[in-house]
């Protein structure tokens, strides 16, 4: 089986989150996806077949499949752009599709699955709050935590007062992963934002075996939505996220209108020499 590795949101050719790319014509059994995204490694690995006008589409964590995920969508774009030439493509998941997009200069640009959120429980924030050492004073004032959905895909959501406390995050990865399988989140995503168009952004992914991602395109899709719908946010924003972990990632963010309506998450991908 022919995997493709791929850094997905890079800055200027450097850094973004890698992912494994599987183009296949009949998507193998789903222990053997499994199997691969363990071997490979990597927070997701994409498997993809065509499938009449649409690409039917799986992503695996390496110890659980995944309903929806953002940079190895973007990785798959950039693989489909090699394989089949730029355009529009249509992808078919476990719950519903979604489209990426990738053009002759090299950006690629995914859809998300329509987005919606609720309000984190109290009960559940100062859990995740423990998790690092922090209170409620460390938490943004402008900003309530939530917990946000970018289709089946679910984030909780943690904003922060101060960048210095985004750059000192650190937790014990095995609690990290009970307090996330037990309220069935994929990533924490917690962010800081410097001016109205750029957030920074961490997101925790122990709950699925990785300490860290360094660029989430599917939570940011979750967040970008809640940005819209609770407070207005329209305008497009960047996202900067990978610095911490020597992995700089950018994402481009624009919300279409309309609340629970898809965001548009546009990034570069480079392939990985090993």
């Amino acid at each position: 089986m022919n995997v493709q590795r791929l850094a997905a949101f890079s800055e200027l050719g450097e850094g973004g989150n890698p992912a494994g790319v599987v183009l296949v014509d009949v998507l193998p059994p789903e222990e053997k996806m499994q199997q691969v995204a363990a071997e490979v490694g990597y927070s997701e690995t994409v498997f993809s077949a065509p499938d009449g006008d649409t690409w039917r589409t799986r992503y695996f964590a390496p110890e659980a499949e995944v309903p929806f995920c953002g940079h190895a969508t973007i990785a798959l774009g950039s693989a489909l752009k090699q394989a089949h030439g730029a355009g529009e493509y249509a992808l078919t998941l476990n719950d519903g599709q979604i489209s990426v997009a990738a053009s002759e200069d090299g950006e690629i640009t995914l859809v998300s699955p329509p987005t919606s959120y609720e309000e984190a429980p109290d009960s559940v924030i100062e859990q995740a709050l423990a998790l690092f050492g922090w209170n409620k004073d460390t938490l943004s004032a402008d900003v309530q935590p939530a917990i946000a959905y970018a289709g089946e895909a679910k984030f909780l959501v943690l904003p922060l007062a101060r960048e210095e406390d985004l750059r000192s995050m650190a937790y014990v990865q095995a609690e990290g992963a009970a307090f996330m399988q037990s309220h069935g989140f994929i990533t924490l995503h917690i962010f800081w934002q410097e001016r109205d168009d750029l957030i920074h952004a961490r997101n925790p992914f122990a709950g699925h075996g990785v300490y860290e991602d360094p660029a989430t395109g599917a939570s940011a899709s979750a967040v970008a939505g809640y940005l819209r719908d609770a407070y207005g946010k329209t305008k497009p924003y960047q996202v900067l996220q990978g610095v911490d972990m020597g992995v700089p990632s950018r994402l481009f963010v624009a919300a279409e209108s309309g609340k629970g309506a898809p965001i548009r998450v546009a990034g570069a991908a480079r392939p990985i020499t090993v």
